[in-house]
């Protein structure tokens, strides 16, 4: 399992960031704040993963 992290870690991140940019683009061309709520779910699970907690979440 690791290993195939690895080996395709480069492809992961291209992954990562098309769903994040996927998600985004949706949330700008879209008026309604429920479908905002739902990515803004995906978002922070992500953050999670990316291990953005703490102090390296805020802003600014």
């Amino acid at each position: 399992m690791m290993n195939f992290i690895i080996t395709h870690l480069d492809d992961i991140f291209v992954a990562i960031s098309a769903i994040i940019a996927a998600a985004s683009a949706v949330c700008a061309l879209t008026p309604t704040p429920k479908d905002d709520a739902f990515f803004q779910k995906v978002r922070s699970f992500l953050d999670v993963l990316a291990l953005n907690v703490g102090q390296a979440r805020k802003d600014g």
